[in-house]
């Protein structure tokens, strides 16, 4: 392996170990910030649903956030895209028309930690939509280079039988 191919090898792994830890970070977050809030939504109203829901947020968060430390599996970017585009709507959806038991919230676009949390979850459908976009963009390059590969083998073949 040629020294320019070890560097171009690691600065990837380094690449890539960065975005997984700013990811994971960034859901360490979500998880943090609707732990602070979901306290309120436990005192016995008609939106203790909406706590339970932040409960399931606060440990699929964290489930993603240690998978891609272990991993860069694009599984794990699809779902982690997914729950904060999920969140997102809940977010937009409570202050417009309201959730079920909870229509408090209609109008409230100025409370610190939803805007927190807009900030972070937008960061992080950022970061997981530019992943997901490189990869296929790498995927196809190297799709590319293959096809031709073979065709300069071909030629070459051809060139020397001829």
């Amino acid at each position: 392996m040629s020294p320019v191919t070890q560097d171009n090898q690691l600065r990837s792994m380094v690449r890539d170990g960065v975005v997984r830890a700013i990811g994971a970070i960034g859901l360490a977050g979500i998880a943090l910030i609707h732990t602070i809030d979901a306290p309120g939504h436990f005192v016995g109203g008609p939106d203790t649903w909406l706590g339970l829901m932040y409960v399931g947020l606060i440990a699929s968060s964290l489930i993603l956030a240690a998978g891609l430390i272990a991993s860069g599996d694009r599984r794990l970017w699809v779902a982690a895209a997914g729950l904060t585009a999920t969140v997102m709507i809940g977010f937009v959806l409570s202050r417009t028309v309201g959730l079920p038991g909870d229509s408090g919230d209609v109008g409230n676009w100025g409370e610190a930690l939803g805007i927190a949390s807009l900030f972070v979850e937008g960061a992080l459908l950022t970061l997981s939509l530019g992943w997901l976009s490189a990869e296929r963009l790498e995927l196809a390059a190297r799709s590319v280079t293959r096809w031709f590969d073979r065709r300069r083998a071909s030629a070459g073949e051809v060139a020397a039988a001829g």
